[in-house]
């Protein structure tokens, strides 16, 4: 972990995954022929991937082209004040084999939407990174057109 300015802390790869196994829902990434677009998915880390289970729509149709993907997801603490957010990117497949199947239906993959989910994607990570930072007061948010005053005098 490094620490920069502001207090922001750049994560380790492990606490990445530490941070990934604290939440559910993730934001899906894909870019698409006619651009790029963004999906809410429960997923869950397994092995160093992510698995997220979906039915037919532009997600899987991504998955089929063989689109790389990122996927993003953030916690806050509101206590400590302590917010934090990652990103993996990578390329996303569907879970083909028929053991492999069989051991995605054990994972805690729990879809707000009802409808057939019945396809699992892996997202096999290239890069992951992940930042820590305190949540900033409200009195310090900058305002256009205040000249660099705090909104709360």
């Amino acid at each position: 972990m490094e620490e920069n300015p502001g207090g922001i802390e750049v994560l380790s790869d492990s606490d990445c995954w530490a941070c990934l196994r604290q939440v559910s829902v993730g934001r899906l990434a894909v870019a698409l022929e006619d651009g790029p677009d963004i999906f809410p998915v429960n997923y869950t880390p397994d092995h160093g991937t992510i698995v997220f289970r979906t039915g037919s729509g532009t997600k899987l149709a991504a998955v089929e082209a063989d689109a790389r993907v990122a996927l993003e997801a953030d916690g806050v603490d509101p206590e400590a004040g302590i917010a934090w957010s990652v990103v993996i990117r990578g390329q996303a497949e569907l879970v083909k084999r028929p053991d492999d199947v069989l051991e995605s239906f054990s994972l805690p993959l729990f879809p707000w939407q009802e409808g057939q989910k019945d396809q699992f994607v892996r997202i096999t990570p290239t890069t992951i990174s992940g930042r820590r930072f305190p949540i900033a007061e409200p009195k310090t948010w900058w305002t256009p057109g205040t000249s660099g005053r705090t909104a709360v005098e």
